[in-house]
């Protein structure tokens, strides 16, 4: 379980420039970017907060998230 400390310092990678950036904490597997809808997963316990992985799950609704996340 990631840490609710450091769901509140994490920002998207691709938006915290322009924008806020915040992250919804999704089933424990997942954080989705509340302006540009891109979802990183949480593999291990941990975020990956890779620009590439959240463009990967972009146009993919939240309910249709696998959870756990595949590996890479």
């Amino acid at each position: 379980m990631v840490s609710q400390e450091l769901i509140e310092i994490l920002r998207c990678p691709a938006c915290v420039r322009e924008k806020p950036g915040l992250l919804e904490y999704y089933k424990e597997a997942w954080l989705i970017c509340q302006d540009c809808g891109r979802k990183y997963p949480i593999r291990e316990d941990i975020p990956v907060m890779l620009i590439e992985e959240g463009d990967k799950w972009v146009q993919m609704a939240k309910e249709s998230l696998p959870v756990p996340p595949p590996r890479a």
